[in-house]
């Protein structure tokens, strides 16, 4: 890839998961990709994968204070970003009668501050230059719900909902907002990146042992493949005019449509009720 066409990635999460495929999809590419790692020994093995082109950076994306020096020491390094991928976080698996108010903090500092705080290290960058592309990884669990994932589904809904309000505030400065959304991929979410909240009232389980029985079971033999994921990001960050929303795999595109049509016939049905509130 000539050096007028590539770009530069600011990747989060790239020791493991998608967010390793992402980077290496790019780096194969010919991209340059800063990837934060929480661990040195992540961090070794990331730059070797490139090493001209590969720089990590060690960052915890729940550290908020420590984001903004940290991304620019990056870009000092490397070169401003060009395309944010807000990957980093992780599954937080309980019902919600069960889980802590702890429980739900970590997993929106995760899935929803530690995003949007990357992002605003990046965007007056980003708005000086007049373009750039945030690419938030959201989940089919953003838009469609299942029991049992509820702070999960709740910390994706509320970053798809901060993505598609953020692309219509920056739009005018040349930069995209898109929330990539994958169903089920092959990697470690629903095994040693899951937190699991110990179960306890039997009430839930009828609901809870199939689902959790389900999950474990299908760890490893997902779907999706991450490697097509990340050729699906490249596509997207090369897109003239890029969505707003990104579904990525058939279980997520399945599923979607399911709800949109369960959503469609909702409304149709209780279409008085809620047209009756207008004054006369």
């Amino acid at each position: 890839m000539g050096a007028a066409i590539s770009k530069t990635f600011l990747i989060t999460g790239v020791s493991s998961g998608l967010g390793r495929a992402f980077a290496s999809g790019a780096l194969e590419a010919g991209h340059r990709v800063i990837g934060t790692v929480r661990r040195a020994s992540d961090a070794e093995v990331f730059g070797a994968l490139a090493p001209e082109r590969a720089y990590p950076v060690m960052l915890d994306v729940t550290d908020f204070e420590a984001i903004p020096a940290a991304v620019a020491e990056a870009e000092r390094q490397v070169g401003p970003v060009d395309v944010l991928v807000n990957n980093a976080g992780y599954g937080h698996e309980g019902v919600l009668e069960e889980s802590s108010m702890d429980d739900l903090q970590r997993q929106f500092a995760a899935n929803v501050f530690g995003p949007v705080a990357m992002i605003k290290a990046v965007l007056a960058g980003m708005r000086e230059r007049r373009r750039g592309h945030i690419v938030n990884v959201t989940s089919m669990g953003g838009f469609i719900t299942m029991p049992g994932i509820a702070f999960y589904c709740g910390s994706k809904f509320a970053l798809e909902g901060i993505s598609e309000a953020l692309g219509k505030e920056v739009a005018g400065f040349g930069i995209r907002v898109t929330a990539l959304a994958p169903g089920q991929f092959r990697t470690d979410w629903a095994g040693r990146s899951m937190e699991r909240t110990p179960r306890q009232l039997a009430d839930y389980d009828a609901v809870m042992d199939p689902i959790r029985a389900a999950r474990q079971a299908k760890s490893g033999n997902q779907p999706g493949d991450p490697v097509k994921a990340a050729q699906a990001l490249l596509a997207l960050v090369e897109a003239a005019n890029p969505p707003v929303r990104l579904f990525l795999g058939d279980d997520a595109l399945g599923l979607v449509e399911q709800k949109l049509d369960g959503m469609r016939a909702e409304i149709s049905a209780w279409e008085e009720l809620s047209r009756s509130t207008s004054f006369a």
